[in-house]
């Protein structure tokens, strides 16, 4: 009896031992599993990480490889524009220099006949090529062929040529003559749809190019073509919205994510904010703009020839209709370069400006086309101050409506979502009761993830099987029951501590979460108040553009003459 109670006792040190070991290796199975959910949390954050890498990385290739496909393509149009029309260039060049030559008398009259009729030979269908004959052969007393040249050139061109001889006739002083011509060309002018060499016209009329004479009758027919516009139903919301749209091509697209980095991080307003932001900038950046145009001296040319001699040469540089396809796809190039690949915004600029590319405008677009967009249009300062002055009660009216829409694109209502939580401010004053709501938030989520890790239906049966098997083996001290009940009691209570373990992380982890969800929504409040604060201060400048735009008035912008004839403007257009 005393023997099979010894082999008893070593049988049941054994089960102990090995009980032992199980409950060692399930240990060492608990701290794995922490383990991997450690890195598992690692991992993810660094997929997040990575995801938004790869995202920023995608965005950055598809910018690159617009600018890339932008600046190939600006090569290869300006390769075509070269080619289709690059003797276009040697005819515009000639113009100018038959004038210079026949002034100093320095070129044989053969000479300029054979160079102006080689360029017919080379410029089939460009309205110049005959215009130039026609001048050479009016220099060289040669009436006939100056006729039939003139009647080819109207033919082609017939507004280019009045506006070419007109300025010619004012640079041989035959006032006249050059009245008789720009009546020509009025009279074929319609102001709803007139041709971007109209800007020319307006460049003389500024310049202080025409004599008294012919000046007064250019600005009595601007004033005709406001005041039958004017008539027009709706006229002056038309030019609201058109100078509308030329402000807002001026607007800025600047990213402030840099200075608010929480905002545009946890708040879906950011896209909003960062616009009121842009628009609000609008007023400093138009302000500038418009005090460029008015700061500083026009110096007028020195002499009569010289100043028609730079109309000229913008009337035959400026390109023509055929040309226009080509010039369209080369400025949405040149604004994708400008936008750095960005599609989006070099599309938005290329709507607002492709009004200055028209063919036909009316005469109040004309006029805007050359004060917002002169490196299209092609006018010059002086004009542009002319433009603007001509235009400024539009462009103020246009200026307060854009003021009052931006103003009204405030987000007045905040939004911020950190981690799953969404809460809104108005002016980032309400901090208490947001954190409040955030510390409840995260106290709700601690809860949920703690009700998620618990003893299961299995623990359970396990702890109830397991005194079962100890109760039935005690009295007959069955050490098989006995070592089956040990196994489940210690599998519970295993279990149990895996639990009351992972508990106590959850309450680390939602601890550590709440400290940073907190500063993330103080951060965000703080840069609430100090954009609001940034808004206003821009937004302040507003009232600036209308004080300067009152400021300005026609006269003041249109250049000495070349004579010494008093001046006579019509009344200024209001």
């Amino acid at each position: 009896m005393s023997t099979e109670r010894i082999i008893h006792l070593a049988d049941l040190s054994f089960i102990q031992n090995s009980l032992q070991g199980v409950r060692s290796d399930l240990k060492v199975v608990h701290d794995q599993v922490d383990g991997v959910g450690q890195e598992l949390s690692v991992t993810r954050a660094e997929l997040a990480t990575l995801w938004q890498e790869f995202k920023a990385f995608v965005s950055a290739d598809l910018l690159a490889k617009e600018l890339h496909l932008a600046e190939t393509r600006q090569v290869k149009i300006r390769q075509e524009l070269d080619t289709r029309f690059g003797y276009y260039g040697e005819v515009r060049r000639l113009a100018t220099g038959i004038l210079q030559a026949a002034d100093i008398s320095l070129v044989r009259q053969d000479t300029l006949t054979t160079a102006t009729e080689e360029i017919m030979l080379e410029a089939a269908g460009y309205w110049l090529a005959p215009a130039l004959v026609a001048l050479g052969a009016w220099l060289n007393d040669k009436p006939d062929l100056a006729g039939k040249a003139l009647a080819e050139a109207i033919r082609r061109d017939d507004e280019k040529t009045s506006l070419f001889f007109a300025l010619l006739c004012r640079r041989a002083q035959r006032p006249e003559a050059c009245r008789t011509w720009l009546d020509r060309y009025f009279g074929q002018q319609d102001p709803l749809q007139l041709d971007r060499q109209t800007v020319v016209l307006v460049d003389a009329l500024a310049s202080g190019v025409f004599g008294p004479d012919v000046r007064s009758h250019c600005s009595l027919r601007i004033e005709g073509w406001v005041d039958e516009l004017s008539q027009r139903v709706g006229f002056i919301d038309e030019q609201r919205q058109q100078w509308n749209d030329a402000l807002c091509s001026k607007m800025p697209t600047a990213d402030h994510g840099l200075r608010y980095p929480h905002l545009k991080q946890y708040s879906p307003t950011w896209p909003a904010l960062n616009d009121m932001l842009n628009g609000a900038t609008l007023h400093v950046v138009i302000r500038d703009y418009f005090r460029a145009i008015f700061d500083g001296p026009i110096v007028p040319a020195a002499n009569l020839l010289a100043a028609v001699d730079q109309l000229l040469n913008k009337l035959v540089s400026n390109f023509d209709d055929e040309e226009l396809p080509l010039r369209r796809d080369e400025r949405l190039c040149q604004l994708l370069i400008e936008a750095a690949g960005d599609r989006k915004v070099a599309s938005q600029r290329y709507e607002l400006e492709c009004k200055a590319l028209d063919e036909n405008v009316s005469f109040m677009q004309l006029l805007t086309n050359a004060a917002m967009h002169p490196e299209t249009s092609h006018s010059s300062r002086a004009t542009q101050r002319y433009a603007v002055s001509l235009s400024r009660h539009w462009i103020k009216d246009a200026h307060q409506d854009l003021t009052a829409s931006l103003r009204a694109a405030v987000p007045q209502q905040v939004a911020i979502g950190i981690d799953g939580w969404q809460g809104v401010t108005g002016n980032g004053d309400n901090e208490a009761a947001l954190s409040a709501s955030l510390a409840q938030h995260v106290e709700q989520r601690k809860q949920q993830a703690l009700a998620t890790v618990k003893l299961g239906f299995m623990h359970w049966a396990a702890l109830v099987i397991g005194i079962g098997f100890v109760l039935f083996g005690l009295p007959s001290l069955n050490f098989l029951f006995l070592a089956l009940g040990a196994g489940c009691l210690i599998w519970f209570g295993t279990a149990r501590y895996q639990v009351a373990q992972r508990h106590k992380q959850i309450e680390q982890d939602y601890a550590r979460l709440k400290t940073e969800s907190l500063q993330a929504l103080a951060a965000c409040l703080a840069e609430v108040v100090e954009l609001r604060r940034d808004f206003a201060r821009r937004d302040s400048m507003a009232p600036e553009v209308g004080e300067l735009l009152d400021g300005i008035s026609p006269e003041q912008y249109v250049l000495a003459p070349h004579d010494t004839t008093r001046q006579v403007m019509a009344r200024p257009v209001a």
